[in-house]
């Protein structure tokens, strides 16, 4: 039995689907297998996956039922004691598998490993930006309150096999179904870190975490799905989840260069939970709100644009 499987979901993903696994044939640890689902795509996969000739490769084609379904069939189909999750853009540093194995080892308690996110764009050139998540042990009620989960993104954790045997698989129905199961995972396990960017997040204009209202309907659905299972004592905490959401979609709709859209977003997550005006995250969002709107998307644009030079400088200078 492998140590580790990894699953990859693909659908018409060659343009970067041979780098990430590239970056698989890296690591440190040796003791894995990899699922590479086909998700109905029509890109040539098959013919390329024909041609690998390493053994802990498999290529599974099915026809197309969306990502959730396709990581569902990785792990029907697995044999590790632990399971990886990648997305077919993404890219993993060397070390990554082997440290956040020997963290499961270590720690019993916990069913969930997460590590820090590098971002790059897309001709894998970096950002600058660093997402750096600390929230690690019993992190039920922290979770709960943001109904959201602080793991990077869908290419950073490593999960027990053992949580989905309990908890059971994705949620086919869910938008966001990579944030409901890692919420499932820590109302009955603790989280676990690995305080180090072993990940390369890809951006561009096809992620669907800029989808600003579908991400409204599925995070709507969520917070829905999630309190409707708790105890009553706990229900304050609603408010402020839906607060956290729309501060999150009025950082999207600048994404989107939208400051009139990210302004109606920051009045609903007032409106929803008053006492983030004292949080500094709060302000940092209502300043570049203001600078879009005084200097346009273009200005706005040119001291972002210089921020992420000074992060890249600082990036490099760490690494």
């Amino acid at each position: 039995m492998p140590k580790v499987t990894v699953i990859i979901p693909a659908y018409n993903a060659m343009k970067y689907l041979p780098q990430t696994v590239e970056s698989l044939l890296n690591q440190t640890l040796t003791d894995f297998e990899v699922l590479i689902i086909n998700d109905g795509s029509s890109d040539g996969i098959v013919e390329w996956g024909s041609q690998i000739t390493d053994s802990r490769i498999r290529l599974i084609s099915q026809e197309n039922q969306g990502t959730a379904a396709a990581r569902n069939k990785g792990i029907v189909e697995s044999k590790g004691e632990y399971i990886a999750f990648l997305d077919a853009d993404d890219i993993w540093e060397p070390t990554k598998l082997e440290k956040q194995a020997q963290c499961l080892d270590d720690n019993p308690l916990v069913g969930l490993v997460d590590c820090w996110t590098a971002f790059i764009d897309e001709n894998s050139k970096p950002t600058g930006l660093v997402m750096r998540n600390d929230t690690e042990g019993d992190v039920y009620k922290k979770v709960v309150e943001s109904c959201d989960s602080p793991v990077c993104c869908g290419s950073s954790p490593m999960v027990r096999r053992s949580c989905f045997d309990i908890l059971g698989l994705f949620d086919r129905e869910s938008y966001i179904e990579d944030v409901d199961m890692w919420i499932r995972i820590a109302t009955r396990y603790h989280y676990g870190v690995v305080k180090e960017p072993l990940v390369r997040y890809r951006q561009h204009p096809n992620n669907k975490s800029k989808d600003c209202e579908s991400m409204l309907r599925g995070f709507r659905q969520l917070i829905e799905k999630t309190y409707s299972s708790l105890p009553t004592d706990i229900l304050y905490l609603r408010p402020r989840s839906y607060g956290r959401l729309y501060v999150f979609l009025a950082w999207r709709a600048i994404d989107t260069k939208d400051y009139k859209q990210a302004f109606h977003y920051t009045q609903q997550a007032f409106a929803m939970y008053p006492q983030l005006i004292l949080k500094p995250w709060f302000t940092r969002l209502n300043i570049a709100i203001a600078v879009m709107r005084f200097l346009g998307p273009d200005g706005y644009e040119k001291i972002r644009s210089f921020n992420r030079s000074l992060r890249r400088g600082l990036f490099a200078r760490a690494t």
